[in-house]
């Protein structure tokens, strides 16, 4: 009787020490080098609103990343914006004529996460790159072939700049393979040198939304 409980209190203190060694071992910081880290990726596009030269403008994007451990993802980014088609009027004959500011901007991003695996959590975009902004005539958003067929769409003047700009996502998890977020970022981008515009014209804020697909 003597040498069964003895037994079974040696069983008990082995069950204890195996669970508190898995314990340990769950809860131990993790390495560079741990076999246990995640890594993933995913696809990603966006919708914003922003202001560009005192006009309302969309700027849709998209952008694909590598994610490693949930903490910390790198890739490319690209992003298209156009503003309110009354932005300037430049023709003298035809002073009904309107001007709208639309291009395009991307290069690569980096982004540090927050408590990934939480189902709320933070991330921190910072998008670095270049893009191009062409000042251009439209007559609306379709072509009026009654007034000219063939000069709508024309581009008057055009510039190259240097853009960063870092960004605050506030993410969902909806579901294993889907990810949505709510964004604020602001635009920093080198002087912009187009007729009778402001140089600053393409600094400002996007407020928007993120959908993300893939690995996290």
């Amino acid at each position: 009787m003597m040498k069964q409980l003895t037994l079974l209190v040696a069983l008990i203190m082995a069950a204890g020490l195996v669970k508190a060694q898995d314990e340990y071992y769950n809860d131990e910081v993790q390495t560079i080098f741990s076999k246990s880290k995640s890594n993933g990726g995913y696809g990603a596009f966006s919708m914003a609103y922003s202001q560009i030269g005192g006009r309302d403008a969309l700027v849709s994007g998209a952008r694909g990343a590598f994610i490693f451990d949930h903490s910390f993802a790198i890739g490319l980014g690209g992003y298209g914006f156009v503003n309110n088609l009354d932005y300037h009027s430049y023709n003298q004959i035809n002073p009904e004529e309107k001007f709208m500011l639309a291009g395009g901007y991307g290069g690569i991003f980096v982004e540090p996460i927050l408590a990934g695996t939480k189902p709320v959590h933070l991330s921190f975009p910072i998008l670095l790159g270049m893009g191009g902004v062409a000042l251009v005539d439209n007559y609306g958003w379709g072509w009026d072939w009654d007034i000219d067929p063939y000069h709508s769409g024309y581009e008057y003047d055009h510039d190259l700049f240097f853009v960063v700009e870092p960004a605050v996502e506030l993410e969902f998890n909806l579901a294993r393979f889907f990810r949505t977020a709510l964004y604020a970022s602001y635009r920093f981008t080198s002087n912009i040198k187009l007729y009778e515009t402001e140089n600053d014209v393409l600094r400002g804020f996007n407020f928007g939304a993120t959908f993300k697909f893939g690995k996290f």
